[in-house]
């Protein structure tokens, strides 16, 4: 799908966040499915995973359906994040700044967004211990967006816009809600 000399290193960010994306489609959604399964089970084969009644986990469920839920916010905003990249490529008519830390930022994003599944789950009386590390790793989500940000800013260096078109003006307001959740990400979790 691609020809011979065009590897990663010189692909644009937008065709590589579709490819973190693929893998984070390929990590999570076999735990949906085995979780969907697991409640058809209970609801029509009598089966015990979740019903507390009989000694079933009802938090299972809820580490089951987080384990998805929270990768698929990064599995819809990653390949949202490619699009501004290739966006502000052009508005800015050269590459992105760092474009390799770029790559790595998403990588990191979906990484850490996958292992942080528990700070939905504060209320059911997760330990001390456990809401400390889900707690770290979800402000250690802030590190890769802020170097993105950082990225997409540094990109516009240098560039006089005479003419604001609307991507331009779509791309700066992007950034600039991106900064402010962020800031406001970090206040709640802290």
């Amino acid at each position: 799908m691609r020809t011979n000399a065009v590897n990663l290193g010189v692909m644009s960010l937008y065709p590589i966040s579709i490819l973190i994306t693929a893998f984070l489609l390929i990590l999570t959604l076999p735990i949906l499915a085995g979780a969907l399964f697991m409640v058809l089970a209970d609801l029509h084969f009598n089966t015990i995973f979740f019903d507390h009644a009989f000694g079933g986990d009802p938090v299972l469920y809820q580490h089951l359906f987080w384990f998805f839920g929270h990768p698929e916010v990064y599995i819809l905003i990653i390949p949202a994040f490619g699009i501004i990249s290739q966006a502000i490529s052009i508005i800015s008519q050269k590459g992105i700044f760092g474009s390799q830390s770029m790559i790595l930022a998403m990588s990191c994003i979906s990484i850490l967004g996958t292992i942080v599944w528990g700070h939905h789950m504060y209320s059911v009386g997760i330990e001390v211990d456990t809401r400390a590390y889900f707690t770290a790793l979800t402000i250690m989500i802030s590190l890769p967006t802020g170097t993105k940000i950082f990225n997409w800013l540094c990109s516009f260096l240098g560039n006089a816009f005479y003419i604001l078109t609307s991507s331009v003006i779509f791309t700066l307001i992007f950034l600039l809600s991106v900064y402010i959740l962020i800031g406001f990400q970090i206040g709640i979790d802290s």
